[in-house]
């Protein structure tokens, strides 16, 4: 009997602290933003590409949308159009320039400030993933989630 005891003691304590010892998991790496420098780019490729205009009037037009089939009324449709700002989905297209470097990144903004084409079919626009997370942003701003 004391040898059924002593393993199962040994069973116990054994369960008890492995799973407190083993790390099976580890977290995310972070998510990949351009530097300070490249930052100040990207904000000016922003500008010369008329994507904050591109950014609102997509949201606007979900909004819209939106208000015209659930029947919202205009308090409504007001306090939803009031909570659009960039700020709030910025990161997503520093994230799209992450791995431009500086040299590549003047470049793309000197094509926007010269050529206007750039500003009505550009790199942002067409980027799936950005279009992706512009999607599942304007689909949360209709559903209210950034409204203060």
């Amino acid at each position: 009997m004391s040898y059924l005891k002593k393993y199962s003691v040994l069973v116990l304590l054994l369960s008890v602290f492995v799973p407190a010892v083993c790390v099976s998991q580890t977290n995310p790496p972070p998510v990949a933003m351009p530097t300070q420098q490249n930052k100040i780019i990207v904000d000016k490729i922003i500008e010369a590409a008329n994507y904050k205009t591109y950014f609102t009037d997509y949201c606007l037009a979900k909004i819209n949308a939106t208000a015209e089939k659930e029947k919202w009324n205009d308090q409504k449709t007001n306090e939803i159009t009031g909570s659009i700002n960039f700020r709030n989905f910025r990161d997503a297209v520093y994230n799209m320039f992450a791995f431009y470097n500086e040299v590549e990144l003047e470049e793309l903004l000197s094509k926007y400030k010269k050529d206007s084409s750039y500003q009505t079919q550009n790199v942002i626009t067409a980027n799936k993933i950005v279009t992706s997370n512009l999607e599942i942003f304007a689909k949360s701003l209709v559903e209210g989630r950034y409204v203060k």
